[in-house]
């Protein structure tokens, strides 16, 4: 490289933004992945040892994926080629493994491909790296946002190994801002008491655990506050902040894992009678762009499976809000929602129903279809009352309090129970009824 080219790279370098300038360069500076990038961990070792296998690194924006890959280029004696699954389609692939090929013939050198956002190539350009990452001709290195098991080929989650990333506390950030406020060739080159700790920390919060939205919103500031205060100000307070900087956008996929996640919560939460829990999920899902109709649906769902008769109104209040919903819209319908998820949180719970359901579809499954007893049978005719359809059948409002001990089911499968009701609410009282019917039933057919 000659002097020009030299001058050029630092000046780009320089007119880079912070937060590709501040990138680490090894693992030791990589915050908070010491649980990948620690000493005797599996990636160090196989970067010291430059025995980089092939692998998937999953986590949020922001947490150090591309910096990881370029540690990874930087240390080991790969020949290294970079992509964005964004830019790039299976012609650029083949062109790579094409040039791999060489790479190896000639020089003895292996292929490091890293694919940025590699969730984003379809099934047949993700097809392309099968054969050349099983062979060994490329050690791929792909980087995702998105749950590999939704968003990657089984066939190439199968041949690379899933590295986790966390998404970076509000400690670990404050310290990436300190160290790039105050590096003076990297950096901004402030003293570290320019930002008032209240101003970092709330730059640390509104980014979410993204440390590029971070140096982003770091950057702004002081830029914001270079061009108005300064001179009047020494600190930057925390008001100079929140005037220049902006809160991430909430982290939500409707079609990805965060869809599943959140919807998961909201119905664990439910379940587990937390009104509370279950009306943060709720807004996570909403404030996130979530269908409302679909929480609805979920929450109709959850009045029959998850109550059930231990409160019958757990479903009239679902339909009722679900009802509102439709007539009132967005924003003025919403309090329908959050009501109905209170209700359900705080109502007793019986899945008993569900269970009967699940139950009485696996007899059917095994026992095939029965035929229906004789006495219940309906007999419109002649022939058929002959034959002894509906003979001996007990009309219950005969019988005092509208009961009279006989049997329903198929003559197979008397006196089979697929419905248990519990002690809690509503299905307290059922219990009570069928336990005295079932009684009865016995006594009767004993005499």
């Amino acid at each position: 490289m000659d002097l020009f080219e030299t001058h050029v790279m630092e000046a780009v370098a320089r007119d880079a933004p912070l937060a590709d300038r501040m990138r680490p360069r090894s693992l030791k500076e990589v915050m908070g992945q010491v649980h990948i990038t620690g000493p005797g961990t599996l990636l160090e070792k196989a970067i010291a040892g430059d025995r980089v296998f092939s692998m998937i690194l999953w986590g949020p924006p922001g947490c150090g994926k591309t910096t990881l890959a370029n540690i990874i280029a930087r240390e080991t004696q790969s020949d290294c080629v970079k992509i964005s699954a964004v830019l790039s389609g299976v012609k650029e692939v083949r062109q790579i493994i094409d040039k791999a090929r060489e790479t190896r013939r000639l020089y003895k050198k292996r292929t490091l491909l890293f694919v940025d956002e590699i969730h984003r190539f379809n099934k047949a350009q993700q097809d392309a790296f099968l054969y050349h990452v099983e062979n060994g001709l490329i050690t791929l290195v792909g980087a995702t946002t998105e749950n590999p098991s939704f968003e990657v080929n089984p066939a190439l989650v199968s041949r690379c190994r899933v590295f986790t990333l966390n998404s970076l506390d509000r400690d670990d950030i404050v310290r990436i801002l300190t160290r790039a406020l105050t590096d003076p060739e990297k950096g901004l080159g402030m003293d570290e008491d320019s930002f008032s700790p209240d101003a970092l920390a709330h730059i640390a919060d509104v980014s979410d655990g993204d440390a590029r939205m971070a140096l982003t919103n770091l950057e702004t500031a002081a830029l914001h506050w270079r061009n108005g205060k300064e001179g009047s100000q020494r600190q930057i307070a925390i008001n100079d902040v929140e005037a220049a900087v902006e809160r991430k956008l909430l982290r939500y996929d409707k079609a990805g894992e965060e869809h599943y996640n959140l919807i998961s919560a909201f119905i664990k939460s439910l379940r587990g009678s937390d009104p509370d829990a279950a009306i943060y999920w709720l807004e996570r899902m909403l404030a996130g762009g979530e269908d409302p109709y679909y929480t609805l649906r979920r929450m109709i769902r959850f009045a029959t499976e998850d109550i059930g008769l231990a409160d019958p109104g757990a479903l009239t209040m679902a339909m009722n809000a679900d009802a509102s919903f439709r007539r009132l819209g967005r924003p003025e319908g919403d309090g329908s929602l959050f009501q109905a998820a209170v209700y359900l949180a705080t109502a007793p719970k019986s899945n008993a129903v569900y269970a009967a359901q699940k139950a009485v579809r696996k007899a059917i499954r095994e026992d095939g279809h029965q035929p229906v007893p004789m006495h219940i049978r309906n007999a419109p005719t002649r022939l058929m009352k002959e034959m002894g359809y509906g003979k001996g059948y007990k009309y219950a409002h005969d019988f005092k309090d509208g009961y009279v001990p006989q049997s329903y089911l198929p003559d197979a499968m008397s006196g089979q129970r697929f419905y248990h009701p519990t002690q809690r609410g509503y299905e307290k009282t059922v219990k009570q009824r069928l336990d005295a019917w079932i009684a009865l039933k016995k006594s009767n057919s004993s005499a």
